[in-house]
């Protein structure tokens, strides 16, 4: 999904500043954007003193949502360059069309992985007709300096690893959990699963100490290391854990994300990760240009134009903990 906020702010994420080293429970609420005119956001990376978990740089969780007679998700063909987009539903579905000529339909507990490398374009819509509900979220992953030009490919996985527990079922969407990989390609030691949990559930979680962790909840009524997250809420771990607690009230779903912190700085705006914002200002240009994205064909509907850049030079970024 798309970044459609027309006041994109340019921001630097990444760097070991804001990484704490020792189990913490920060919890981080949402702030809410309109996608279009059915679909609002709850959006909890990048967050007001909290930018990355490990290589995740953007998280928001959507729905449920009634759409049954709503046009749903219409997200027109918009660019992507040095991340990877992670779309993961639990309700409804979404047809993913890219400039490499890719043509699937998204559905729950399904892994749609887009590596935009150096540069791709890409469409989101819910498909004609579609379910009543729509309910997921979207993620991206920063790809490091090494990988981050690779050639752009899209990745549909239907089956995915489980780790499984009393009361727990965790499927694992990108990386490793437990001795379980995610067939998806991963460019950064990393880690995404999807947590169902019963109620009445209690477990503990493998984790690595040298990640950092943070924990979204999608649904139901669930404590994290004791914490109560609510859904659309998240729970910023930090490092030093070898298990996370966890416990349900009723039915749950959450999501654990986590990863070696993310050692180089990033300058992220719209759509975009790059390394100055004179990159990211090339990029937007060929962008408006018609340079370099390619095409997206079959939606029904014109390219999202570029916002414009902010006119005030990125500051360096203060140092905390």
């Amino acid at each position: 999904m798309s970044n459609l906020d027309r006041q994109a702010a340019l921001s630097v994420c990444g760097g070991r500043g804001f990484v704490v080293a020792e189990p913490v429970r920060e919890l981080l609420t949402p702030r809410h954007v309109r996608l279009g005119e059915s679909t609002e956001v709850r959006r909890l990376l990048p967050n007001l003193g909290r930018r990355m978990v490990g290589a995740w740089a953007f998280v928001d969780h959507y729905g449920p949502d009634d759409i049954a007679d709503e046009p749903g998700m219409q997200v027109p063909p918009h660019p992507h360059m040095g991340l990877q987009t992670v779309s993961w539903l639990h309700e409804g579905e979404v047809l993913h069309r890219d400039s490499l000529g890719s043509l699937e339909t998204i559905r729950p507990r399904e892994l749609g992985l887009m590596t935009s490398g150096r540069a791709i374009s890409h469409s989101e819509e819910s498909p004609r007709p579609h379910a009543a509900l729509l309910h997921g979220a979207q993620l991206w992953v920063a790809l490091p300096d090494a990988h981050r030009t690779v050639e752009p490919h899209f990745q549909h996985h239907k089956d995915l690893p489980t780790v499984t527990a009393p009361g727990l079922a965790a499927t694992v969407i990108l990386g490793t959990l437990d001795g379980a990989t995610s067939p998806g390609t991963a460019y950064t030691p990393i880690v995404g699963a999807d947590l169902a949990l019963s109620s009445g559930a209690e477990a503990r979680l493998p984790l690595d100490p040298d990640f950092e962790y943070a924990v979204l909840s999608m649904s139901g009524e669930a404590e994290v290391d004791g914490v109560p997250v609510l859904p659309g809420s998240m729970l910023y771990l930090g490092c030093g854990r070898s298990e996370l607690p966890l416990r349900a009230e009723s039915d749950a779903g959450l999501m654990l994300l986590g990863g070696e912190p993310f050692e180089e700085e990033i300058v992220m705006w719209w759509n975009f990760v790059g390394r100055t914002q004179d990159e990211i200002a090339r990029a937007r240009e060929d962008w408006m240009n018609g340079d370099g994205f390619g095409t997206v064909h079959g939606y029904d509907g014109a390219p999202l134009p570029a916002p414009a850049l902010p006119p005030v030079p990125l500051k360096p970024r203060g140092r905390v903990r």
